[in-house]
């Protein structure tokens, strides 16, 4: 765990650095197997600038997402728009690296805090949370809710209420998967290499 969380950090920092370590070639991240079923993805958030490596020659594929990584990598998967304002999120802190995508992300409706006020930044996000946020960013962009069966799944009813919506969008859309033997695993962290995959699908447009 003590990896995982200096990982978060050291994912926090690489984010606000610009595009420093996203022109870099997917190929140069050691740990990014060219094999890898998130190889491609990798290379393509590395290219559009949504992530950057946790180092100059790893990404680490396995590390976890914290809840501000992903708001992060929205705003610039949605080219950075100037926000109107600053969060009102009472552990936001103004001068933080995600503070620009945060206030964006809360005036649009797709950043909501936990009923206290507070908006968990550091937190590692749930694949549950996830689907949340991506259900609230298809609908700033004004696209129609998908309708994933969640029954197909065998821990479909361990869904919080609260994600159902969401978790049925990810999953009809084709943004989230199970993680083997039909588990959607909603209470689980998501990964880097799983949050590459999800912003390559939400980028790559799908053909009719």
């Amino acid at each position: 765990m003590k990896k995982h969380r200096f990982l978060a950090a050291v994912c926090a920092v690489c984010l606000c650095m610009g595009g420093g370590l996203s022109a870099r070639a997917a190929g140069t991240f050691l740990d990014v197997s060219a094999d890898a079923w998130y190889a491609q993805a990798v290379a393509e958030a590395a290219e559009r600038g949504t992530m950057t490596g946790t180092g100059h020659q790893t990404f680490s594929p396995d590390a976890l997402v914290t809840r501000s990584t992903v708001i992060a990598t929205l705003w610039r998967l949605e080219g950075k728009p100037e926000p109107t304002g600053a969060a009102t999120f009472t552990d936001a802190a103004a001068g933080s690296w995600y503070a620009p995508a945060l206030a964006w992300a809360q005036a649009n409706g797709i950043a909501g805090g936990d009923g206290r006020g507070n908006f968990r930044p550091d937190a590692y996000v749930t694949r549950q949370e996830l689907a949340v946020f991506l259900f609230r960013y298809a609908a700033y962009r004004g696209e129609d809710a998908a309708e994933g069966i969640l029954g197909l799944y065998s821990d479909a009813g361990s869904v919080s209420g609260w994600a159902e919506e969401g978790m049925k969008h990810a999953v009809g859309a084709g943004l989230i998967t199970g993680t083997g033997r039909s588990r959607l695993d909603p209470g689980g962290p998501a990964s880097r290499a799983q949050l590459a995959v999800i912003l390559d699908r939400l980028a790559t447009p799908v053909m009719g």
